[in-house]
């Protein structure tokens, strides 16, 4: 089955425009769900062409069991995903199911744009999940989303790379240091036609695990963030080195985008969530991709955490709140949704999900993963701040703006900042 790519064109929409939108409304569902009645639902979700193809698989499994639900898709990279979501709310237009994240779950539950899924329980089977991974998507007690399945903060290396120039693997939870000076020896031995990785101090998951191996935090229980301008300078300037010549340059980031410097081959290694394992193979085209932990700041700390941050949610404004339960727990819980899916959307979280999940191959590889670095998992970070989105897709910006030499370290420390007091007020 072909798919329709749906292009969407960035706009610039304040996290305060979202917070001040108006509610979604009350749905207009009628409570009751006909079976014969015909329905047509929208879903949104970020990805690649992999992933979307795999949607088109589930959908057709799940149309072939429900004739009457007709699902529409549309997709983007993640950063336009969030932008359209945002301007959706502003609208009351959100999709009637979405894929969701953990980092969005007080921006938009609180302000109600998102569905109790309690109101649809007949609808959907909470018992098949952890009680743990339930929690990624509850606040104050109310469940407003659920996992698809957890992922593990991880190494990606292409295999080919290493192969074709005779180079080794670099060591699983090494210092940050010496995966720096593996990435250069890459580097060189391909005399930079492929480059040793692409700069992890653009990410803040990377900064997140430093300050959690160093018993800290991104953002505290009160909602406030948990680092210092100091910290998050001395992180940023600790990328200068390998800025210079060793990571691929944001230039031609920019001229591929939105594929990955690693998904293109201009690298031999990005970090990433283990659940982009499918996708990275997909994308490179390569044979064989290692998975291998990431550097660590302090040995033996516990800076891993299980992340179900891939989510699905439904819009509290939908017309079909019955429709939309039935085909959300079909996403998180068929055995299908398992068989299609793999581990390409997590670990699953649901029991009934990973009964249909057959671990070999790829899956099987991220499966061993998530086992080989259960001995560095600690508990999870709060619940995400309100705004934590915009947080990332800043942190992501300005990391950005440093790999093209736009800005200096401490211009996008002074910038961080000043947009973080504006997203956190």
């Amino acid at each position: 089955m072909r798919h329709l790519r749906f292009v969407v064109t960035a706009a610039v929409v304040s996290a305060a425009a979202l917070t001040l939108a108006s509610c979604a409304g009350d749905g207009g569902g009628s409570g009751e769900y006909d079976p014969d009645a015909d329905v047509t639902l929208t879903f949104a979700f970020w990805g690649n062409d992999d992933r979307a193809d795999r949607y088109n698989q589930l959908i057709e499994a799940f149309q072939t069991e429900h004739p009457n639900i007709t699902v529409n898709t549309t997709f983007t990279d993640f950063p336009s995903y969030w932008e359209k979501r945002q301007t959706e709310v502003a609208g009351g237009g959100l999709p009637d199911v979405f894929q969701f994240s953990d980092s969005y779950l007080r921006q938009y539950a609180e302000p109600g744009h998102v569905l109790d899924l309690g109101e649809v329980s007949d609808y959907v089977d909470f018992s098949t999940f952890d009680d743990a991974l339930l929690g990624t998507g509850r606040l104050n007690d109310v469940q407003y989303s659920l996992p698809t399945g957890y992922s593990m903060w991880a190494n990606f290396v292409n295999d080919d790379v290493l192969a074709d120039y005779d180079i080794a693997a670099p060591e699983g939870g090494s210092t940050f240091d010496a995966f720096d000076e593996w990435m250069a020896g890459v580097t060189d031995a391909t005399d930079g036609t492929v480059y040793g990785g692409t700069d992890y101090t653009q990410r803040i998951q990377v900064f997140e695990l430093v300050l959690r191996a160093n018993g800290g935090n991104l953002y505290t229980e009160d909602g406030e963030l948990g680092f210092t301008e100091d910290e998050l300078r001395d992180f940023w300037a600790s990328g200068d080195d390998i800025r210079d010549g060793v990571t691929v340059p944001q230039v031609e980031l920019e001229a591929i985008s939105p594929v990955s410097g690693f998904g293109a081959g201009l690298t031999a290694s990005e970090m990433s969530w283990s659940n982009f394992l499918g996708g990275y193979l997909a994308d490179s085209g390569a044979e064989s991709i290692w998975i291998v932990a990431p550097p660590t700041a302090v040995e033996g700390s516990k800076d891993l955490y299980q992340q179900g941050g891939l989510q699905m949610a439904i819009a509290s404004n939908t017309d079909h709140p019955e429709a939309s339960a039935i085909f959300l727990d079909y996403v998180v819980n068929s055995p299908e949704a398992g068989e299609i899916f793999g581990t390409t959307l997590g670990f699953p979280a649901s029991s009934s999900k990973l009964a249909g999940t057959t671990l070999e191959g790829v899956d099987k590889q991220v499966a061993d993963y998530i086992a080989s670095v259960a001995d560095r998992v600690g508990e999870a970070p709060p619940v995400p701040v309100i705004g934590y989105g915009s947080l990332e897709q800043t942190f992501w910006d300005l990391g950005k703006e440093l790999g093209l030499g736009t800005i200096t370290v401490d211009e996008a420390v002074e910038r961080f900042f000043t947009e973080a007091d504006v997203i956190l007020e």
